[in-house]
């Protein structure tokens, strides 16, 4: 089973998090100019590139920005 497989397969947890109301309205704003990015797929790429420039080294994590950024989950 592929890589990416394997991503498609993976559990998703859902998240319930409040966020400073510029920062909604700049991602809402974002993703209603660009209609091939979510709310799902900013999240997915902005916390994953934060955790790799933080320290954390996990294959998976890479593989989920890439995902995220070149749209290759969609």
């Amino acid at each position: 089973m592929s890589e990416q497989s394997m991503a498609a397969m993976a559990p998703r947890i859902s998240l319930s998090v409040e966020v400073p109301e510029e920062l909604f309205e700049a991602m809402r704003d974002y993703v209603e100019t660009h209609p091939s990015w979510s709310q799902h797929r900013v999240f997915c790429a902005a916390l994953s590139l934060f955790l790799m420039q933080n320290g954390i080294s996990d294959r998976r994590i890479n593989r989920l920005y890439l995902d995220a950024v070149f749209d290759y989950a969609a």
